[in-house]
């Protein structure tokens, strides 16, 4: 645990609370440490224990500075009244407002991570139930969620059902379902955040089946939810699933590898895709609605790549790299009469290794590689490598900058696409995720 703050140290602070959105002079700040005390003032030199208790002091406009270390919980905020009940480790219920949201954040440098490991409630649990809106989250490690007995589905180490929220550099890992689950809620942000590792072992639909890297399954008029920058890996069913999304859901500038394995592992487990792009259980619904996936990569997940699993509409997937998947593009969608078809806008895309497409008949696909008579190879690309996708990001909190999968110079996929309104270089797109100098 670093030392307490300096009165030099917290003018620095609460200059830096003036560089968040929203933030301002008179908005007040507040300090959560895990060797604080829930009755001490809440200063720098006094900080409470607990996100509860910073709760219940905030307005709009303020901020909570979380400090380093472990912040470990052995209780739910309530009992289960049932087997199949769901309770909270911490409810995020009080709302900001426009322009001056309520900010959780990492003190700037500072490792915080929340263990949930020591709850034992037999029953589901959320680790942050976050129902408030105008939120902000940042630099937060979320860990260790369970499933306590057989009865249930996942557990969740983010629920989401607030409106209007932001969720920054988040690292949710070694849950026992979802790491980040969008639940309802409209114009929420997901930036920057890592899900891995995550596996339910006791889902009662079958272990693995449950645990998505990140999920949004809203229901109607709830637009506006974006996944940025985000990475998913090793997640025992999907990276990314949109199944049951009423409202349309926007995924770009995101990897997505390994899925569909016990963690660490090559063992299958669950479905495998790296970006589940919608479906509604197999079945057809009237109201389905377009999702789009973009500047984007998947390699590695067992089943597919990029995957319409049995939508109802046609998503755009426009500029995503996929090497070495399952499949690596899968557009199985579905009719109003219940059968398979192709459903999908596909343009600018690349496939690389493993089977290329299923189940295009019928979609709208051009200006991709498959189809474009390129010849594809490993000399296409700086690197194909598939280890150290991992590794940690740049300081700003964005993706860090790698060679792999990234064109040769001489590449023949430079220039290959078509304009779709995304930014590019030179007479036209380059195919796939990442655009030449």
């Amino acid at each position: 645990m670093k030392p307490l703050l300096s009165s030099a140290l917290t003018v620095g602070v609460v200059a830096a609370v003036l560089a968040v959105p929203g933030v301002s002079a008179a908005a007040s700040v507040y300090y959560v440490s895990p060797s604080g005390s829930d009755s001490a003032a809440g200063t720098a030199s006094a900080p409470w224990r607990s996100i509860a208790r910073a709760q219940s002091a905030v307005a709009a406009g303020d901020t909570v500075y979380l400090r380093a270390g472990t912040y470990g919980y052995t209780s739910a905020t309530s009992s289960c009244s049932s087997q199949t009940a769901t309770v909270d480790a911490i409810t995020l219920s009080r709302s900001g407002s426009s322009g001056a949201p309520i900010s959780y954040l990492n003190y700037p440098g500072e490792k915080v991570l929340f263990d949930f490991s020591g709850i034992t409630a037999n029953c589901r649990i959320k680790g942050f139930d976050v129902t408030g809106s105008y939120l902000y989250l940042r630099g937060i490690e979320i860990s260790g969620v369970r499933q306590n007995n057989s009865l249930n589905h996942e557990s969740w180490g983010v629920w989401i059902s607030g409106s209007n929220n932001t969720f920054e550099k988040l690292n949710t890992h070694n849950n026992m379902g979802p790491g980040v689950f969008i639940a309802s809620g409209g114009n929420n942000l997901v930036l920057n955040s890592d899900s891995h590792d995550n596996y339910d072992p006791y889902s009662s639909n079958g272990a693995g089946e449950n645990a998505d890297g990140f999920g949004a399954h809203i229901g109607a008029g709830r637009s506006g939810n974006v996944f940025r920058g985000c990475r998913s890996w090793w997640n025992s069913d999907d990276g990314f699933d949109l199944i049951n999304a009423y409202s349309s859901v926007t995924i770009e500038n995101s990897w997505a590898w390994r899925n569909g394995y016990l963690p660490q592992t090559t063992t299958a487990a669950g479905n495998g895709a790296g970006f589940k792009a919608g479906g509604y259980g197999g079945v057809y619904v009237f109201n389905g609605v377009k999702h789009t996936v973009r500047t984007s990569v998947a390699f590695l997940n067992r089943s597919q790549g990029f995957y319409s699993n049995h939508h109802t509409v046609a998503n755009d997937y426009f500029n995503n790299t996929a090497y070495s998947n399952g499949v690596d593009f899968d557009m199985l969608g579905i009719n109003s009469g219940g059968a398979g078809v192709g459903l999908g806008n596909l343009r600018n895309n690349l496939a690389y290794a493993g089977t290329l497409t299923a189940n295009l008949s019928g979609t709208s696909a051009s200006y991709n590689s498959w189809n474009l008579g390129v010849t594809m190879s490993d000399s296409q690309f700086q690197s194909v490598a598939t280890t150290g996708w991992n590794v940690s990001r740049q300081s700003d909190g964005s993706l860090p900058v790698l060679p792999y999968l990234h064109l040769a110079s001489g590449s023949t996929l430079i220039n290959k696409g078509v304009n779709v309104g995304l930014p590019y270089n030179g007479s036209a797109p380059d195919l796939g995720a990442f655009e030449t100098s």
